[in-house]
């Protein structure tokens, strides 16, 4: 997960980074930081916390300049340690530099070990770090900062949104699979890339297109450049930022995720259906679910549980013990909706099953008579290696048990998941440009020894440069 976002404006951006962040926050909650650049200084501030806890007014006055990045981490790759928070920042050849990234790369052991022998000193454990010293590294040489990402994009192997500041110059880019998202969008006096289109409309923006998969842009303050770097014969977009990772009024690669959410519940309808009082989410995540699976039934739709506003998304948090302890406080039971009623329960997803087994305590602790859980992904198998922080195979519940087990563990009295074909419909992405590695185990490229469908990858020379009208018009 992680957010990131990018503007150049013509006033001060602090304030418009701070709103875009707190418009992200769902995807990182460990930390937050922005860099910004006023023409001759780069400022910088980033803590250990939520954005509205990290930053304050007096923070945000002393952010100056006209361009900044900024970043909510959700830690994949590095250690939690206050050295790991982004945007990292340094000067290089004259020029102001911060670099923020979303994703995670599958060969950061290898690089790292070439880039320290030959004496590059890291100071942190992420690999970010690694991604801004290759292209410090090639800039070095080339002195072209298009040179230098496309030699850079040719090292990384994984997932990776990036966005980075040089000087009064935002850059960002994709990996050629497209794995995580990344769209620009224009402010009222400028421009700016985002990890999903709610950051836009949180500045009152103007969505302009996603970043191409393997495409690098540069934000100006005339205009947008585009430099398609390298192509893959097929994407390999993140199937879960449908399902759960990205806000339900996103739109990402083409597709409303409320809309690809609500035609999962219609699919889990049309799949399990089952006759019942009421069918209830669990919020927030499960709720545009829910509300396709009513539509489709014609089962009246009512809250079971409601949720702590104040609460963060348990899935993220860093131990099993603060996840239970964070559902208690998180979810209560409408007592009154629930008392001697048939409940059909829908999630986004299972993952260890221990959320779901108190879920399932609770609602039948409150008076549920039945509990039918529905559940608007596939069993997930697998370990995810591209971004997300999926646990081993051995804590995945699905993965050594059949539904009726994982049913049975979980104490509801039906399970049902929805197959991976409807998913795939409901999204509206063909399969083979869709990463579905945690549901089937099967990845996009290479890692270790799990299984892979490589998708080729090559080189482009394609350059244009616009303005806005041509570029909108596209």
């Amino acid at each position: 997960m992680c957010g990131i976002v990018g503007i150049v404006d013509s006033g001060d951006v602090s304030f418009p980074l701070y709103y875009a962040l707190y418009a992200l926050q769902h995807r990182g909650q460990e930390s937050a930081g922005i860099a910004t650049y006023d023409g001759q200084t780069l400022y910088k501030y980033k803590s250990q916390g939520l954005v509205a806890d990290v930053f304050d007014k007096e923070i945000l006055c002393g952010l100056k300049g006209g361009a900044g990045i900024g970043h909510v981490r959700y830690p994949t790759t590095g250690e939690k340690i206050p050295e790991n928070i982004q945007p990292f920042t340094f000067t290089f050849r004259g020029r102001k530099v911060a670099v923020a990234h979303n994703g995670n790369l599958v060969n950061i052991v290898n690089l790292r070990e070439e880039y320290e022998k030959r004496g590059q000193i890291f100071c942190t454990t992420t690999d970010t770090e690694v991604i801004g010293n290759i292209i410090a590294d090639e800039y070095r040489v080339s002195l072209n900062v298009v040179e230098a990402v496309g030699m850079c994009m040719r090292r990384l192997q994984g997932s990776y949104s990036v966005v980075m500041m040089l000087d009064d110059e935002v850059w960002a880019f994709r990996d050629p699979l497209g794995i995580r998202p990344l769209c620009i969008g224009r402010t009222e006096c400028g421009y700016m890339v985002a990890s999903e289109s709610v950051a836009i409309d949180a500045l009152g923006g103007s969505f302009i297109r996603d970043v191409r998969p393997g495409e690098l842009v540069c934000l100006k303050g005339n205009g947008i450049e585009s430099h398609q770097i390298a192509e893959a014969s097929h994407r390999a977009h993140c199937i879960f930022e449908y399902v759960y990772f990205a806000r339900p009024d996103s739109v990402i690669d083409g597709r409303l995720v409320y809309d690809v959410r609500r035609n999962i519940g219609h699919s889990l309808c049309e799949e399990a259906p089952v006759e019942a009082d009421l069918v209830s989410p669990v919020p927030d995540s499960g709720m545009a679910h829910a509300a396709g699976y009513a539509e489709e039934s014609g089962i009246r739709y009512r809250e079971a549980l409601i949720k702590n506003r104040y609460m963060g998304r348990t899935f993220i948090m860093p131990t099993q013990e603060a996840r239970e302890a964070a559902v208690r406080m998180k979810l209560n039971p409408v007592r009154g909706h629930l008392k001697d009623r048939s409940l059909i329960l829908i999630d986004d997803s299972i993952v260890r099953g221990t959320t779901s087994r108190r879920l399932v305590n609770i609602v039948r602790d409150a008076g549920a008579r039945e509990v039918h859980m529905r559940i608007g992904s596939p069993a997930i198998k697998a370990p995810c290696y591209l971004g997300v922080d999926m646990p081993t195979r051995g804590e995945l519940i699905a993965s050594d048990l059949d539904n009726g087990e994982v049913c049975s563990s979980i104490g509801a009295t039906s399970l049902h998941h929805i197959s991976i074909g409807a998913l795939i419909r409901a999204i509206g992405i063909p399969k083979e440009d869709l990463c579905t590695g945690c549901l089937t185990g099967e990845y996009p490229l290479a890692i270790g020894s799990e299984r892979c469908c490589p998708r080729e990858v090559t080189c482009v020379a394609k350059h244009y440069q616009a303005g806005l009208e041509s570029f909108s018009g596209e």
